[in-house]
């Protein structure tokens, strides 16, 4: 058997990502690539934009997916760097539009040189959206067998291996653009069409009218437990209203992961000590806001269900708390 360590989202922060593989038992061999012996990292996307040390942190991982220590797969950021840099076909202009907004999300990425990042955004174009290893799942935002066969029928397999698969992928409306969506930035749901208030987004200083899916928490069925809240406040800054339960349709149960595979992801923005949302008995996110926070990586070796003493954080210094013995 195989044995995974699954690592977080990195965000170009390279010393992060070294002391987590130090801490994890990884160590370069004499070609410079990180190495351990008994086990296969496994990443879970977004290796750029945000952090300094881009062009370190896919000097680092490329070369130890392609030698097999590891392996990949594809983030929403690497899917928007792509359609930045890659024109349409038809119309010639970049699939990704170059406004002000897109370019402050790339910056960091585009600090490198044209060539390094011409030379990365093609090895972008090879990672699969996916991975089914067989004992344990690998997906950066929510796994969903319904887009995955959408993707399976217009491309054939898990990836995107064409300039037209990216264009229709990026095009609001198509099957694929649909499915992209829910696989790399994960499936929301209207708040308002359910009789619930919107929230505001503090960051962005929109009010939002839609919320992800807790699609990870196997319980789920119904409003407002199916919907990611925590910590949502009003614009005048009140918290956010408590609602009774409301039933939703079947289309936005669907999400749901209820398989019993142990699922891995990214993507959300965790934070360390509110773990009770971090994991669940088949699922368990390992991003923990490593560009700000802390990077941590999940130690598979084997066992059926997720186990919140496998999570592994870049710092040895950090201490996981015990949960309570309830199943979240």
């Amino acid at each position: 058997m195989v044995y995974y360590d699954i690592i977080g989202d990195v965000h170009g922060r390279v010393t992060k990502l070294r002391a987590l593989l130090n801490e994890l038992g990884y160590r370069q061999d004499e070609s410079g690539v990180y190495r351990n012996p008994d086990r296969t990292a496994v990443f879970v996307g977004d290796l750029i934009d945000r952090g300094d040390d881009q062009l370190e942190v896919l000097q680092l991982v490329k070369p130890m997916v392609d030698s097999g220590s590891a392996q990949i797969v594809m983030g929403n950021h690497e899917f928007n760097a792509i359609c930045w840099a890659t024109k349409h076909p038809e119309t010639g202009m970049p699939l990704r539009e170059h406004s002000d907004r897109n370019k402050n999300q790339h910056k960091e990425f585009v600090k490198l040189t044209p060539e390094d990042q011409a030379y990365y955004v093609e090895w972008f174009k090879t990672l699969p959206l996916w991975l089914d290893l067989g004992d344990i799942r690998v997906i950066h935002a929510c796994w969903h067998e319904a887009s995955m066969k959408v993707v399976r029928r217009i491309t054939g397999s898990n990836q995107l291996s064409t300039v037209e698969h990216f264009a229709e992928a990026n095009t609001p409306g198509t099957d694929l653009n649909r499915a992209i969506e829910v696989l790399l930035k994960g499936p929301e749901i209207s708040l308002v069409k359910h009789g619930m208030a919107p929230y505001w987004d503090f960051e962005s200083k929109k009010e939002r009218k839609d919320a992800r899916i807790r699609w990870w928490d196997h319980d789920a069925a119904t409003l407002p437990a199916l919907a990611e809240l925590r910590a949502a406040k009003l614009e005048n800054e009140d918290d956010y209203p408590v609602y009774e339960p409301r039933a939703v349709d079947a289309e936005h149960r669907d999400y749901v992961y209820k398989d019993r595979t142990p699922l891995f992801y990214g993507h959300y923005w965790r934070e360390w000590e509110s773990q009770r949302d971090e994991w669940t008995t088949y699922t368990a996110c390992v991003d923990f806001s490593g560009g700000s926070g802390i990077m941590v990586a999940y130690r598979w070796s084997g066992e059926p269900q997720i186990q919140w003493e496998n999570y592994v954080p870049h710092d040895p210094q950090i201490v996981a708390r015990t949960p309570s013995d309830e199943t979240v």
